[in-house]
């Protein structure tokens, strides 16, 4: 029985226009910040002043170009995808807006409560957040009711954007009064550290803290599921022409099945562990143990993924009976 074929991935000409846009935008605000680290030597909470609107908008690049091709693969309610694609983008344009003009300043743009501006800028911030996700809400719901003819590609965007809400959702615990801030009185509210400052020792590039926990490392993680799930499917078909047990769709929805609750797994590990005030390069027995047993159980789900089919182990071993040619009928 012929397998049925790979499953062709929509052209980007496809994709939510919108979206493609503000990724491109988000590209150019990339090079900008770049450029900004290198002539401009401010520094600001620990980081060069730089730094932010660099990681954001890339990760602003990437977030948008998945929800762009997510959307693509939608065969109903296109038309509320297509506005709440558009929502996610002008709520992501703002708080990128906020972020650059605030680094043009000087000033923190997140828990910032210093100035009536800097306040109402924050919380403008704030609120475009939760419109964000519930943007992006919108589209999960979305895509659990598409008819997706591959179950693969199917669960790899419906766990991808779960996870990615959740990352998501790490950002409002980031809001809380930190100890010894008090809101509606300190300067500053919120803090994405836990158990130290805001601003101490931080590891390159990351910027994540060596010391103590930090939020943004699940925030970072959860949001990310929604590239590198749909990378690891990507990787699979790509390399199903090579290897014929990556060609059975069955095969393949094992393993992305396996990959979703790995993910998940750990994307919970990094929350405990951040909530806990601890450093993900500082993990202790605990944080080890369950790590352990993640990595353990994934190899194991991998190889039983793997494994044949059993219906097709039967048919590969199921020998047909000879069909012994009829003889001629001999006349008489």
């Amino acid at each position: 029985m012929p397998l049925p074929p790979l499953p062709s991935l929509p052209l980007w000409r496809s994709w939510h226009r919108p979206l493609v846009l503000f990724s491109a935008s988000m590209a150019v605000v990339a090079v900008i910040s770049a450029v900004g680290l290198v002539v401009d030597d401010r520094v600001l909470v620990g980081a060069r002043i730089w730094f932010k609107p660099l990681k954001f908008s890339v990760s602003f690049v990437a977030y948008g170009l998945s929800l762009a091709w997510m959307l693509s693969l939608l065969d109903r309610g296109r038309r509320a995808g297509w506005w709440a694609g558009t929502v996610v983008t002008a709520t992501s344009a703002v708080e990128m807006a906020i972020i650059t003009g605030q680094v043009v300043r000087g000033k923190r743009s997140h828990f910032n409560h210093q100035t009536p501006l800097d306040e109402a800028l924050f919380n403008t911030m704030a609120v475009t957040v939760v419109v964000l996700w519930l943007g992006t809400l919108a589209i999960a719901v979305l895509l659990l009711r598409a008819r997706i003819p591959d179950r693969a590609a199917a669960w790899t965007m419906r766990c991808g954007i779960a996870v990615a809400l959740a990352g998501a959702a790490v950002g409002f615990l980031m809001t809380q009064p930190a100890p010894g801030q008090v809101r509606g009185e300190s300067p500053i509210v919120g803090a994405h550290s836990v158990g130290v400052p805001d601003g101490g020792p931080s590891m390159p590039l990351t910027g994540w803290s060596t010391t103590g926990g930090d939020l943004r490392i699940p925030h970072f993680v959860g949001m990310h599921a929604l590239q590198l799930l749909p990378l690891l499917l990507m990787t699979l078909m790509a390399l199903a022409p090579r290897y014929a047990r990556l060609a059975d769709p069955r095969v393949r929805l094992r393993l992305i099945l396996v990959a979703c609750a790995a993910y998940a797994a750990v994307f919970a590990l990094v929350l405990w562990q951040a909530l806990r005030g601890q450093s993900l390069i500082h993990p202790d027995g605990a944080t080890l143990t369950v790590a352990g047993l993640i990595a353990a159980a994934t190899i194991a789900g991998a190889v039983a993924a793997l494994r044949p089919h059993a219906s097709t182990h039967l048919r590969a071993n199921v020998v047909e009976p000879a069909v012994e040619p009829m003889e001629k009928e001999l006349v008489p």
